[in-house]
């Protein structure tokens, strides 16, 4: 079966900046809290976690969040290895 690179092209550089968001608060509460956590502070930054874990106020996405944060990266991962991969084969192959 034969992948489709302007398709896998496009979902790529649709989901970029689509989860650009979502992991750069996942690093950066997640390393914050730890931070604060290694400090001896970890208590007064909870709101970190919360954040962290999906729980924005009166939004509560905690129990969706990590699963479409997870399956965004995956999809990332995959279609740039798949995009890096036809990359490679195309410079191995013979030039006409």
């Amino acid at each position: 079966m034969a992948l489709n690179k302007a398709r896998v092209r496009a979902l790529h550089r649709w989901f970029a900046p689509v989860m650009a968001i979502p992991l750069l608060l996942t690093l950066t509460t997640g390393m914050g809290f730890q931070m604060a956590a290694t400090a001896g502070r970890g208590s007064d930054f909870i709101w970190l976690l919360q954040l962290h874990k999906g729980k924005w106020g009166p939004l509560d996405l905690s129990m969706v969040y990590p699963f479409l944060n997870g399956l965004g990266l995956l999809t990332l991962m995959i279609t740039g290895i798949l995009m890096w991969w036809q990359t490679k084969r195309r410079k191995r192959s013979p030039s006409a």
